[in-house]
């Protein structure tokens, strides 16, 4: 379960970094958002990849990954709020769904 958390956050990272790049979509591009992002999305298929190796840690690589994405997830939020980051209406929905994707994959490994 933890490793699907983290495979679709990953996923929905990398495709937000290709949308910030316009590969995936134009008319998006923001080059503040789309390298974290794209960092946010490799740490998770990191973690993917770590949980693979070491099933047996797979709550505790979960949390740090996505706790790592958490917080830079707010960060980037932040940056919305402030006028920095982009601040399309697609944009603000992936925040509050990541997020919420995020926090409930932490209180799933927490568990």
């Amino acid at each position: 379960m933890l490793r699907i958390f983290l495979i679709i956050e990953a996923a929905g990272f990398l495709a937000a970094s290709l949308i910030h790049f316009g590969f995936l979509i134009q008319g998006y591009e923001h080059t503040k958002a789309r390298i974290p992002e794209g960092i946010i999305g490799l740490v998770l298929l990191i973690g993917v990849v770590l949980t693979m190796i070491y099933p047996q840690k797979i709550n505790t690589i979960s949390l740090i990954a996505q706790g790592f994405a958490l917080f830079g997830t707010l960060v980037g939020l932040f940056t919305i709020i402030l006028g920095i980051g982009p601040r399309t209406l697609p944009d603000i929905i992936f925040h509050a769904l990541i997020i919420c994707l995020l926090v409930w994959g932490l209180i799933i490994a927490k568990s």
